[in-house]
């Protein structure tokens, strides 16, 4: 993924923060590690792997997990989860979207008092129809297009079409709700909780979302990205936990950086090397690593902060990694820095996106195939299945060894999953783009919608040209100018038109030329 080269740092003790408050933004933690608000850990576990990576086990032979944690489940219901950036939300109609099996939708309903994000079930208890595919009324209620019922923003049925004026009030039975998850707007995006029952309205009080001070420091620019993606969680969540593979799976898109290895004199193109990891503590809420060349922070279970040392300029790495169904997960992402902000401000965000879909794309088919070939080894044999020696591994060990003792290898579903993978993709399936991000993402679709009709102007002027020579008098100067412009606009709209493939639809990466 999209990590960016961190500047060396020694491998200090850090511990997990137990903040219940938010910390000051713009402040690195005592050890240099990026500081979340997070709710309180309930019960310690000694996670490291960092022991178990140092030593190189005998071939054939899978480092044993270091956990002496007293058992623990990983309560995945009890979680708040990211919808999307505030930013890539249109007010004006309602989205859709799955998460943990949920089926969602997110809307504004500007009858509140100031507007409010809302979050519920997506379908209508009349016939199930999808609210995503509704609108927003005159009223600002959000109404199902299947036969126009209209609901509030508590969830309460509001109007029936079909029901008489003069007859009972059908529309306030219980059964013509719908289901109302509690949500919040916080660092300019959106989570809810998928509970719906009444004793979790307040659920804001006793616990809410990891907050990352930085996002919101105005001496900081931000970037936000989404894309859908055809793995599951578990590989998305230890993929971000492998720095070692991108000068690898990235080449020619990330800068490369040679990592230093004393006695070494046989160094490869890409500069890979050994990186030195250290989980200092972990429990059931997430862990936290230190390495070489920055920070990790994981807090369970979409969360992962990546950051550098504190004597170098801060950019902060932020992902979040939302479980979708099996074999499908999403990817919201923010990188807040305070440095550069010139240039994220002349730059328009569809073009950040052109780099980070590539790197995304880049490595899609690997996760892809490797999922498949761990669900044929199972889970549960994946030291077994895997040969881990280095300490480069540490993290991802770090996180499997998590996901075995607090999950049991498992994601909580919300809604009832059949447990197996999808049909296997095909390549232009595993890395298209309009359906995984353009239509999430509203610089993206702008950017397409211009650039399709710059497109088509091209071509009206390239036959225009053409045409108004056919019918105009000129010198020979006059015609070879114009058989010229006809030409260029010609060759820039087919250009264009290739630019648009590649980046807004499907764009092949083959390691083999890289």
């Amino acid at each position: 993924m999209n990590l960016l080269p961190l500047a060396r740092a020694t491998r200090p003790s850090l511990p997990l923060s137990t903040a219940a408050a938010p910390l000051r933004s713009g402040k690195l933690s005592a050890y240099g590690g990026a500081r979340i608000a997070q709710p309180r850990c309930r019960h310690a576990a000694d996670l490291s792997a960092s022991a178990v990576a140092a030593e190189t086990p005998r071939a054939g032979e899978a480092p044993a997990p270091s956990v002496t944690a007293e058992e623990e489940q990983f309560d995945w219901l009890d979680q708040w989860y990211p919808f999307a950036p505030v930013c890539d939300l249109d007010r004006g109609a309602p989205h859709g979207k799955t998460v943990l099996g949920l089926d969602v939708v997110a809307w504004y309903d500007r009858a509140s008092a100031g507007g409010e994000w809302r979050v519920f079930a997506d379908a209508c208890p009349h016939r199930l129809a999808p609210l995503s595919e509704g609108r927003i009324d005159d009223k600002g209620r959000l109404q199902c297009v299947y036969h126009g019922w209209c609901f509030d923003g508590a969830g309460a049925c509001k109007f029936i079409p079909q029901a008489p004026a003069l007859g009972p009030p059908v529309h306030e039975n219980s059964k013509a709700c719908v289901a109302s998850y509690p949500c919040v707007v916080q660092n300019n995006i959106l989570w809810f909780y998928p509970r719906a029952e009444p004793e979790y309205k307040d659920v804001q009080q006793r616990k809410r979302p990891p907050l990352i001070p930085e996002i919101d420091d105005p001496g900081f620019v931000n970037l936000y990205g989404i894309r859908d993606l055809p793995y599951g969680y578990d590989i998305l969540v230890e993929n971000l936990f492998d720095p070692a593979h991108v000068p690898y799976a990235h080449k020619g898109i990330l800068r490369r950086i040679r990592m230093e290895d004393p006695g070494r004199v046989d160094y490869d193109k890409e500069g890979g090397g050994p990186m030195q990891t250290k989980t200092e503590e972990a429990n059931v809420e997430g862990f936290v690593s230190a390495q070489e060349r920055g920070f990790f922070q994981f807090v369970a279970p979409t969360t992962l902060v990546c950051s550098p040392p504190q004597e170098t300029p801060w950019v902060l790495l932020v992902f979040f990694c939302v479980p979708v169904a099996p074999g499908k997960s999403r990817l919201i992402w923010a990188f807040p820095r305070n440095v550069g902000d010139w240039l994220h401000n002349i730059s328009p965000r569809w073009l950040y996106h052109v780099i980070q879909n590539l790197i995304l794309d880049s490595d899609i088919f690997l996760l892809n195939v490797e999922e498949r070939k761990f669900a044929t080894a199972g889970l549960d044999n994946w030291q077994n299945a895997c040969y881990v020696p280095t300490s480069s591994d540490s993290m991802v060990i770090t996180f499997r060894n998590w996901f075995r003792k607090f999950c049991k290898n498992q994601i909580g579903w919300a809604t009832p999953q059949v447990d197996q993978l999808p049909p296997i993709p095909t390549k232009d399936q595993l890395m298209e783009r309009y359906w995984s991000h353009v239509v999430q993402c509203t610089s993206c679709s702008a950017a397409l919608k211009a650039m399709k009709a710059l497109e088509v102007a091209l071509q009206i002027a390239s036959v225009a040209v053409i045409g108004f020579l056919a019918v105009a008098k000129g010198t020979l100067v006059q015609r070879a100018a114009a058989v010229s412009t006809a030409v260029l606009c010609f060759a820039a709209s087919r250009w264009l038109a290739n630019f648009i493939q590649k980046n807004f639809y499907f764009q092949d990466y083959i390691h083999a030329y890289k």
